[in-house]
């Protein structure tokens, strides 16, 4: 994966709710949006390896930055269900039609949320890494998984993170650190400073806990709802026994087509990049 040759970012803007919101693109054909993740310096920036094996798959592969990331505007008031409604009100701005979502981490939950909501906008969705969507190994874990996550934030909004700030967050989220390039380093940590880390202090002091742990019915509960195809990947790796609570998953709902990786910790598009062409391209076709 790390001799893939990365698209160089063309920046386009769309107007959603009166907020400038930033995307990249690649290619021609059905459209492919990929969602990322919500800790700080999270970006469309984190696709740039993947949009173009996309494209030439014969897709249009698309990733925009959420409200409050990225080069996209910050809203006066932020939350996680602004963030999740702002996706298929991208989705008609940008002309995407009917879109395949492949999410990460935790925007995994928002896109089985919007796909139970509304199932004929989506054709097919992929969840990479979302912890939100896995069973608690016992119940004392309900909640705990998003707790410690929710701290992690909290700490990392206490001062403007540094490079190597930068640097071991995504050694920390990447098995092979060999594909962490010092313009990955620097392109997360533009991401991390100055106004996006100011709109990061402003979520932990008014953002909810997105796990959906208040519904009656968890979410992983309700995956074979899904009216469309559903492709899970997990690493092995992974934080919060993601391994273990995706082979319980499989052992409760095998008709879930899930597959766990091993040497793959979070960044699963990263670590996983070869799995992910090569399960997600025939997937996505299907």
């Amino acid at each position: 994966m790390d001799t893939v040759e990365r698209i160089k970012p063309d920046n386009k803007f769309v107007e959603v709710d009166g907020l400038k919101l930033r995307y990249i693109e690649a290619g021609s054909g059905p459209s492919v949006l990929f969602l990322h993740g919500a800790s700080l310096g999270s970006s469309a920036d984190v696709f740039l390896r993947n949009l173009g094996p996309f494209a030439k798959a014969g897709f249009r592969a698309v990733a925009f930055d959420y409200p409050g990331f990225g080069l996209s505007d910050v809203p006066a008031k932020q939350s996680t269900a602004q963030q999740r409604n702002s996706i298929p009100k991208f989705i008609d701005s940008a002309g995407l039609g009917k879109t395949a979502l492949i999410a990460h981490s935790r925007s995994g939950g928002f896109a089985a949320q919007l796909a139970l909501e509304e199932p004929s906008r989506y054709s097919h969705v992929i969840i990479l890494g979302t912890g939100s969507l896995l069973p608690p190994q016992t119940q004392e874990q309900v909640g705990k998984y998003e707790a410690v996550q929710a701290r992690v934030d909290k700490e990392m909004a206490q001062k403007e993170p540094t490079l190597e700030d930068a640097r071991k967050l995504l050694q920390a989220d990447t098995f092979n650190h060999a594909l962490i390039s010092e313009e990955d380093v620097a392109m997360r940590h533009s991401r991390m400073i100055g106004r996006n880390f100011i709109a990061h202090q402003e979520r932990q002091n008014h953002d909810a806990p997105a796990g959906g742990g208040t519904q009656a019915k968890p979410l992983w509960q309700r995956l074979p709802e899904l009216k469309m195809p559903l492709l899970m990947i997990f690493g092995r790796e992974d934080r919060a026994h993601a391994g273990e609570r995706a082979e319980l998953l499989k052992k409760m709902q095998p008709q879930i087509n899930l597959h766990i990786v091993n040497g793959c910790k979070h960044m699963v598009h990263w670590d996983a990049f070869d799995d992910l062409m090569r399960l997600g391209v025939p997937f996505l076709k299907s």
